[in-house]
């Protein structure tokens, strides 16, 4: 991929931060960005929507595309469970003349920040504290108590990477996360 195509915003955050409502937002906000839909090799949520929320395929198939070199980056988050990011889903977007804004988790952020270099914008969504994190994840109601500490456990780790990202804003109070978040891309896109 080379970085003639047009910028990229990227949002990363630990699970349950609030990137997606920030990622739905910007969209609603900012008419040249279109959603960059991943590829999992995870189980469908019943709210989900196959092409929309992600393009679900087996973990088979991910191999598949691996070997085939059909990914911009990929990496494997839980054991079994790939998440990447295909290449033609990019030229799909460009070649429509808007940005893709990717919603992904904080290795895949890094990974897109370094293909894309200046032609990104990178924003790490960060909670509160770890303890706002666990509750929200926890209102999710989608979590066993293991799953729960899991997640936790990889947040805490994934906030040690905010210095990373060009940006980072802290989601404390949703309207003012997305209002800040909107204006860093507007100043990056303008």
């Amino acid at each position: 991929m080379s970085g003639d195509q047009g910028k990229c915003i990227i949002v990363s955050a630990p699970s349950g931060a609030g990137k997606t409502t920030i990622v739905r937002y910007l969209l609603e906000q900012e008419a040249t960005l279109a959603f960059s839909v991943s590829a999992t090799s995870r189980a469908k949520r019943s709210y989900e929507v196959d092409g929309k929320d992600y393009h679900f395929i087996t973990a088979e198939e991910f191999g598949q595309r691996i070997e085939e070199d059909a990914f911009v980056e990929w990496e494997e988050v839980y054991p079994g469970q790939f998440y990447g990011t295909l290449k033609h889903e990019l030229h799909r977007i460009w070649q429509q003349g808007k940005h893709p804004i990717f919603d992904v988790d904080v290795v895949g952020g890094l990974d897109l920040k370094e293909i894309f270099g200046p032609n990104a914008l990178a924003i790490f969504i960060a909670p509160p504290s770890i303890e706002a994190l666990e509750e929200r994840l926890r209102q999710r109601g989608t979590e066993t108590p293991e799953s729960l500490a899991k997640r936790v456990a990889k947040a805490e780790h994934e906030l040690t990477y905010a210095p990373d990202f060009d940006a980072t804003v802290i989601n404390e109070d949703r309207d003012r996360a997305c209002a800040e978040a909107y204006q860093r891309v507007r100043d990056f896109l303008s």
